[in-house]
């Protein structure tokens, strides 16, 4: 709860996206298959948050995953089930268009 407060907040450290990305980190978009359709960033992957679960085999465990949706709603509950499920190194990039902001 501390934590979701200081992320709120903006008091965690700062994730270097663009850095993740330049060493291989895969981009994980979490929304419907129409928002996707709607606009992405560019080379990111759609797995609408309700159809994760049977998708994980389409994601390697050992593999740095951004998770994006719309505002980070969804993404948050993404990277808590790919935490659950074993994957180390996922992020919640949060809403698309700021994530595309800060790798662009």
């Amino acid at each position: 709860m501390i934590q979701l407060i200081k992320n709120l907040l903006g008091l965690s450290p700062k994730t270097d996206y663009k850095e993740l990305l330049k060493n291989g980190a895969t981009i994980v978009d979490v929304r419907s298959k129409g928002e996707y359709q709607g606009g992405h960033i560019k080379g990111s992957i759609n797995m609408p948050l309700d159809s994760l679960n049977s998708n994980l085999a389409k994601l390697k465990k050992d593999k740095t995953i951004i998770i994006c949706c719309a505002s980070g709603m969804r993404s948050a509950s993404a990277k808590s089930i790919l935490q659950s499920k074993g994957f180390s190194t996922v992020h919640n990039g949060g809403g698309w268009m700021n994530l595309q902001n800060k790798i662009g």
